[in-house]
């Protein structure tokens, strides 16, 4: 981690000291005007500064320690020549003086580190004051009506004079955005036909080119969706018509165009949206304006997530299996086709998704749809296994559906209301709704396509953090997380073999000593998932894939919340605000080296940080599977990490059996 000083900063520190300390004192020794002396001291002083920090920080010198040695050595002999010449020529002795200036160049930092430590304190007071113990999940205050009548107000047609300055054409019309701070945001965009009437559980439909101009200031609707306790969508408009994009572009020129990220939001497929402030990049942006920034809303639940194939009249609707999926596909498509003027490029886009955003990439990567639409992939706990390998589920879910909205055929379904079904959806939220790998659009053996080579993109980051479990607990609430976890462990236990079955249930029994028998079972069902990560992740290596692996193993400041996918997507974007409010203070300092990495994988930089890069950082090259870098509170170091993902032994020799 960043220290307050490294050698260079010291004799930086000091090489700048003793610039301000002669530019004052020589010209006062000759009698100079003392406003003249003062610049003098201000001009050697900062050209030192400046000088020093380009040479000693530059990244030649950085990798080979002894040429900042040479450096120091040749200034500090200057110095001292000039030293003793003014010793000899005015018959005075600098030293003392000297020695007051380099008080300052050390106790200003000093006060700056004490500062820092203040403001983290009040930052941590501030979060232990709202969640207490954290023991209640995530929790947000409902905003102000003023705030919330300002964040759902609609884009609208321009048909008088706009600002041509914030204006962009696209095939499907001109948008007109506004400026913040260093980028300029273009929100709300449509990005297929909304899904609604008819074309409700149809595949997204492409819009037709218009040369109509739009506002572009407001969000898009999120979509219908499950409200959980510790979800802050709830507060947001919901609509049906939710298929929009949101970009953000640094105003800094290029010459060449700007790689392009584009956001998958998490929600485990029944919640989320481009609203929650976790997906807000602003400050990302505002550090490297020189990348451009895409969110996209898709789909969720029974209208992005269900098989109505054997309900009467299903035969209509034929694409509902995995139409969220569909959804992303569209998205991508439109951001290929109509980022480049935005400034983006085409051909360097990087999908980034967090848990079921993460999941959907994985099922991408393997989707002959969604090839060549992007080319790298940042994935955060999530991989194939969240999937549904058959649609049996799905086709439960329908049939439970038509008995909960007391509806016999699909036309009967198609003229219901949106509230109705979105009550429906509440109260089936336990029959859940994710993708299947059906043959179609996903292959049913995602696995065989990732050894194959057959992927979408050639680059993959793996994500996996150490104690994930809290806080999908803080998202849905003690009750549905109890029944999730009973469920899905039981699931995965009989899909073992034998041996390994009996193991797992020995482990469970074995922490069931200490705690109650829904955390063991989380604890299982955590290391179940983050083998499965790294399963996935190893396929691709094997395929030909470059994968790099990401362990997250940083203690959270609340227990009873978790540290993982929040805390992540805050250091990676450097989001303060969301950090804070999901009970957590961001590292600085930590959050400065990962989006350093991100902005070198997207751009397609060695991901390695030379010593100093940021200052005070040592060198840490991120190298290829089956390394990880793995983040921790000691720092950021590379290492093998298979005996970190379980304590099960015989589950992870069950996982090394299937490959």
């Amino acid at each position: 981690m960043k220290r307050l000083f490294t050698f260079d900063d010291f004799m930086v520190a000091l090489i700048a000291a003793l610039g301000y300390g002669l530019g004052a004192e020589v010209p006062k020794l000759l009698d100079w005007h003392p406003w003249l002396c003062v610049g003098l001291s201000m001009v050697a002083g900062n050209a030192l500064d400046m000088l020093v920090k380009a040479l000693v920080f530059s990244e030649s010198v950085q990798k080979k320690k002894s040429y900042s040695v040479m450096i120091f050595a040749a200034f500090i002999l200057v110095f001292a020549a000039i030293q003793c010449f003014l010793s000899f020529w005015l018959n005075v002795s600098l030293l003392d003086y000297l020695a007051e200036q380099y008080q300052y160049a050390i106790g200003l930092p000093v006060l700056g580190l004490v500062a820092s430590r203040l403001v983290r304190w009040y930052f941590v007071r501030k979060v232990r004051k709202r969640y207490g113990d954290g023991s209640k999940g995530f929790v947000f205050e409902a905003p102000d009506q003023a705030f919330l009548d300002d964040l759902n107000m609609q884009n609208q047609p321009i048909q008088g004079e706009y600002d041509a300055a914030y204006a962009v054409r696209t095939k499907t019309g001109t948008y007109v955005g506004f400026k913040r701070k260093k980028a300029v945001y273009y929100l709300g965009i449509p990005y297929a036909k909304p899904p609604v009437g008819d074309l409700r559980w149809k595949a997204p439909e492409p819009l037709p080119e218009s040369d109509a101009v739009f506002e572009a200031k407001h969000f898009g609707a999120s979509p219908i969706q499950v409200e959980h306790e510790g979800s802050i969508l709830k507060y947001h408009r919901q609509s049906e018509d939710c298929l929009t994009l949101n970009i953000g572009v640094g105003r800094k020129a290029t010459e060449r165009k700007k790689p392009v990220i584009v956001l998958f939001h998490p929600g485990d497929f029944s919640f989320g949206g481009t609203v929650d402030p976790l997906m807000d990049a602003e400050a990302f942006l505002n550090e490297h304006p020189d990348v451009v920034f895409v969110s996209f809303n898709y789909r969720l639940g029974i209208f992005g997530f269900i098989d109505f194939s054997e309900i009467p009249g299903g035969e209509s609707c034929p694409d509902t299996l995995n139409l969220g999926l569909l959804d992303q596909i569209a998205a991508l498509k439109w951001v290929k086709e109509n980022i480049a003027a935005f400034g983006g490029d085409p051909d360097r886009i990087t999908a980034m998704g967090f848990e079921s955003g993460a999941c959907s990439i994985s099922l991408l990567a393997a989707c002959e749809q969604a090839k060549g639409l992007f080319q790298k992939a940042f994935v955060f706990f999530g991989s194939p296994e969240s999937a549904n390998d058959r649609p049996d589920a799905s086709r439960a879910l329908a049939k439970d559906l038509m008995k909960e909205t007391s509806t016999a055929t699909m036309e009967e379904l198609q003229r219901l209301p949106t509230e109705e079904l979105k009550k429906a959806a509440q109260n089936l939220w336990r029959n859940v709704t994710i993708p299947t790998c059906d043959g179609k659009l996903i292959p049913t053996d995602v696995y065989a396509a990732y050894r194959s080579g057959a992927v979408s993109c050639g680059e993959f980051i793996f994500g996996i953090p150490s104690d994930e479990r809290q806080i999908y607990k803080s998202f849905i609430g003690a009750k549905k997380y109890e029944e999730f976890i009973l469920g899905r462990t039981t699931e995965i236990i009989s899909y073992l073999d034998d041996a390994t079955a009996d193991a797992a249930n020995a482990y469970i029994k074995e922490q069931m000593a200490t705690m109650p028998e829904v955390e063991a079972k989380a604890k299982f069902f955590e290391q179940w998932t983050a083998l499965c990560v790294y399963y996935g992740a190893n396929e691709l290596a094997i395929g030909g894939s470059k994968v790099r692996l990401l362990f997250w193993n940083r203690k959270p400041l609340l227990k009873n919340l978790g540290a993982g996918t929040v805390d992540v997507a805050a250091s990676f974007l450097g989001n303060l605000d969301a950090s804070l409010m999901y009970g957590n203070v961001m590292n600085f300092d930590l959050s400065d080296m990962l989006q350093t990495f991100l902005k070198k994988y997207v751009s397609g930089e060695k991901m390695q940080l030379y010593k100093n890069e940021i200052k005070g950082v040592n060198a840490i090259d991120w190298k290829v599977f089956p390394q990880a870098l793995i983040v921790s509170d000691k720092g950021i170091q590379c290492g093998p990490i298979e005996d970190k993902l379980t304590e099960i032994e015989s589950l992870l020799n069950f996982m090394h059996a299937r490959v």
